[in-house]
This record gives structure tokens, sequence and C-alpha cells, in this order.
């Protein structure tokens, strides 16, 4: 038995990286997952048929959030093919990207988030779980810098979790519990490929400044985990990058909220 047997999962932008590996993680526990893609199909698809091969339930669901139908898309598939919705992973995120817009960022890791909540929060019910995947570059961009080329993107992550922490009280009435999941750089991801060709050499200095980085599935393995995990609404859960969470601490302590 796992322990998703019978429930419904989306995890949004889940064609690749981490996405995908949390998507995998939670059909092996037997959720019914909703793989959502906003433009490849085939890498999507192809994760759907990964998930099959292992005995698993999925279907790949095209959508982009940043618009009305986005969600909605997302919801009446989880609902369709699986009766339901009870686990809600948040992982979509860009600004990284080039000609989408000067507000793209915002619009993507801020807006798109809460309006994904917002309608999922209708069909959700009592004991389900929503988990918010960010970064610690941008948990901690109010009292820890980062690097220039990833601060306009730190920003609107952290006030996309600032605003879904808003709706926390809203989610206690309806029995619906959140979970900040905050990671260092990841190995692999097309954040840290971006941010390397934009700033060379700068995820090996993250590399050395940390110890070691996570890989892609062992992020994915701590992010599925939250999915089920006995926390209270509201926790984060830290993955890596244990001089972030020293700085962070001596910046609450001087004042600073992390």
């Amino acid at each position: 038995m796992g322990l998703l047997d019978g429930k419904a999962a989306i995890v949004t932008g889940s064609s690749r990286g981490i996405g995908a590996e949390v998507a995998k993680y939670l059909a092996a526990e037997g959720a019914g997952v909703v793989v959502n893609y906003r433009q490849k199909a085939p890498r999507a698809n192809k994760v759907v048929a990964a998930i099959e091969a292992d005995g698993g339930r999925a279907v790949a669901i095209g959508a982009d959030l940043t618009v009305p139908e986005g969600p909605a898309a997302l919801i009446a598939a989880a609902r369709e093919n699986f009766g339901g919705l009870d686990v809600l992973v948040l992982n979509a995120s860009g600004g990284m990207e080039t000609g989408m817009g000067e507000d793209y960022a915002l619009k993507l890791n801020r807006d798109a988030q809460v309006n994904m909540l917002s309608a999922a929060v209708e069909v959700m019910p009592a004991g389900s779980r929503v988990v918010f995947v960010t970064s610690h570059q941008a948990h901690f961009i109010k009292s820890v810098p980062t690097m220039p080329e990833y601060e306009a993107v730190a920003l609107s992550k952290r006030a996309g979790e600032d605003a879904l922490r808003s709706m926390l009280p809203q989610l206690e009435e309806k029995g619906i519990t959140l979970v900040v999941v905050s990671g260092d750089m990841i190995e692999g991801t097309v954040t840290a490929t971006l941010l390397d060709r934009a700033n060379p050499g700068a995820i090996e200095a993250r590399r050395e400044e940390a110890g070691r980085l996570y890989s892609v599935a062992e992020f994915g393995a701590e992010v599925a985990r939250m999915a089920t995990a006995d926390v209270p609404s509201g926790h984060t859960e830290y993955v890596g990058g244990a001089d972030y969470l020293s700085a962070g601490a001596a910046a609450e302590t001087a004042g600073d909220p992390a």
C-alpha cells in the first residue's frame, strides 16, 4: 500500500527536471498524477510513459498557468481522470527566459501560483496538502544577497511565497495544509544552467561554498516526501545550504526577517 493510494495529484511544471521526479515519486506512492507542461508535450508524455511502465497512473496536460484557463484545465484533468484533487505541488517557476516580457517573473512566480491555489482550494477536500517549491536564494532574499543575474527572479519567487502564506487562514478554514520546500541550487536544473551561462563559474563557486549540491532526483524526493510528511501548515522544509540557514538565522536574530 502506498501513502497516496486512491489520491490525485497535480505537479505544475513537471515535464522535466524536479517536477518530473516529483511526479514519479508521487505516482510510486499510488497517486494518480497530472503531469503539467507548457509547450513540450513529448517531454511530458515521456514522463507519463515512465510512470505507467512502473505500474503508476498519470496523464499529461498542456496548460499555461499565467492565463486563467491553465489552472482550470489541470483541475478538470485531475477530477476527470483520478476523481478529485488531494495534493498540489506548485513547482513551475521561471523568469530567466528571454523574450517573455519584463513582468513575466512576477506573473509566473507570484500571480500564477496564487491563481492555481485559489482554483484548487475550491475542489480540494479537508486533509489535502499543498507544497510550494522555492530556493534558498529566493526564500532568504530579504536577508542574504544573491547573484545579480538571479535577483529579480528571487524577489518574484519570494513574493509568490509571501502571497501563498497570506492564504494560510483560508486554507486552515478548509482543512488544507501548505508546506514550503526551500532548496539550495540544484545540479542540472534549467535555472542552474541559465545562471551558469549568464555568470560562468557561478554553479561551481556555489558548489564549493556549500560543500555539495543536491541532484534533481535527490531534491525531487524531498519535495515528494513533503506531500505526506507530518508537519504543521506553514512549515518550511530546508534542503541543503547550511550556510544559508546560518545567515538567515543571524539576520532574524538581528531583526531582519528571512
